[in-house]
């Protein structure tokens, strides 16, 4: 039943996430993303805060494992800046799909840093989602060139954050642990952004936003600062592993938004690839559920 609500939580997180990436495609050249990224997370700060000591008291704010705290923090700048780039210049559902490789990266840093065993099964399924991966890849790949991969590193800083938040468990209430994973991520972004301004890229050019802008990135900082705090939730009441999975409701979630706001409809190619990233995800789930049902017996 834990292992269930668990993944629930996640699902609605995922989901909400996958939302809040369609309002920060509908930005692609209005503001550059290091920009957005870090003004979605200063938004963020002070409205968790807020929440936190108006529910739990400040004293709710000191959160513990300060170390754990920052990696996460490092982690979730880096998966939002990369995929908010990634949603500039690719369909939100081929975008969403490569990120959907972060359940088999997170398995697989499961085994390397949690000790958590793999079989030839979940190997087997690491290869297929790979190949998922490269299919769907290989029209941006010709079209864009190295920056295509840009969803996948993603993925990787995505999954590493996943892994972090098992390790968080018990250090904080789960509103205070999302306070402290903005509170890190919001100045780190802040600096990427000025390198950005400074740098002369013309694309990285920070200038006054647009109120329409501003408008969307609060939005997006509610919406993502709750879908973080349900992905949490879920990842302490089951497995890493198993909340993981829940991301596999962006799909059909992305696909809509995709032919519904941005009238872009994937090719066979693409959609097949993203079929075999799901199955790969799926086999590992199963795999990762005997695992745990053979440890308890």
């Amino acid at each position: 039943m834990r292992h269930s609500s668990g993944f629930t939580l996640a699902l609605a997180g995922f989901a909400l996430l996958t939302c809040g990436d369609a309002i920060i495609k509908s930005m692609a050249g209005l503001w550059p993303a290091t920009a957005i990224a870090a003004l979605r997370f200063s938004i963020a700060v002070p409205l968790l805060a807020s929440f936190v000591v108006a529910s739990q008291g400040r004293a709710a704010l000191r959160v513990g494992k300060p170390l754990i705290q920052l990696g996460r923090g490092i982690s979730i700048a880096a998966s939002s800046c990369l995929f908010f780039f990634s949603l500039f210049l690719l369909p939100l559902a081929e975008a969403t799909a490569i990120v959907f490789a972060s359940p088999i990266i997170t398995a697989l840093l499961s085994a390397l840093f949690l000790r958590e065993h793999m079989r030839p099964i979940a190997w087997a399924a690491t290869f297929l989602a790979l190949t998922g991966v490269a299919m769907v890849l290989r029209p941006n790949l010709a079209e864009l060139g190295i920056v295509a991969f840009l969803p996948l590193v993603a993925a990787f800083f995505f999954a590493t954050m996943m892994i972090l938040n098992r390790l968080a468990a018990g250090s904080g209430s789960p509103m205070a642990l999302q306070w402290a994973l903005a509170t890190v991520a919001a100045p780190i972004l802040l600096i990427v952004a000025f390198a950005g301004n400074i740098s002369g890229v013309e694309q990285l050019s920070v200038g006054w936003p647009h109120w329409s802008v501003v408008m969307r990135c609060a939005i997006v900082a509610i919406t993502a600062s709750t879908a973080h705090w349900l992905i949490y939730l879920g990842t302490t009441r089951g497995t890493a592993a198993d909340a993981a999975q829940a991301v596999y409701i962006q799909l059909p979630v992305a696909l809509l938004i995709d032919a519904l706001l941005f009238r872009h409809f994937p090719d066979a190619l693409a959609l097949g690839g993203s079929l075999l990233i799901i199955c790969a995800g799926l086999i590992m789930w199963q795999n990762q559920r005997r695992m745990s049902g053979a440890a308890t017996k």
